[in-house]
């Protein structure tokens, strides 16, 4: 069985698909997919699908489950390089791809994630503000 390369590009892991999606491709994917996560500590997973003319909806459910892996893993996930044919055929089979973000291709994907990043580093921490301090009287 053929196995999906995954490219470790700074922060980013980069999931070029360039083989058919079969079940046990996409499968696996996944599973290669977490344990790089975990072993790198990436917080960005790119996955390019500019090669793929078709995908059907066990392919583009398997998308949806690797985002919410790799979100559950503080991995934030951007799909790039859909073709036209296959969006639509996405939205004609009912799947949103919920958690997924989208980019036209590689170089926009990479600027969406550095730019969700920088603004999660912005964040101010959330240390101790929903305890609240009891007033303090005096007779």
């Amino acid at each position: 069985m053929e196995r999906v390369p995954i490219l470790k590009i700074g922060d980013i892991l980069l999931v070029s698909i360039q083989i058919d999606m079969e079940d046990q491709v996409a499968l696996q994917l996944q599973e290669d997919l977490a344990d790089r996560i975990v072993a790198t500590g990436c917080h960005g997973v790119i996955i390019d699908i500019s090669a793929l003319d078709i995908v059907d909806s066990f392919v583009g459910r398997t998308l949806a489950t690797i985002a919410a892996i790799s979100k559950v893993l503080d991995a934030d996930t951007v799909v790039v390089g859909m073709r036209p044919a296959v969006a639509i055929t996405l939205v004609e089979l009912g799947l949103s791809l919920p958690g997924i973000r989208t980019a036209l291709n590689v170089e926009l994907g990479m600027e969406l994630l550095a730019r969700e990043r920088s603004e999660d580093d912005e964040e101010p921490a959330d240390e101790g503000d929903d305890i609240e301090t009891p007033a303090v009287t005096t007779p």
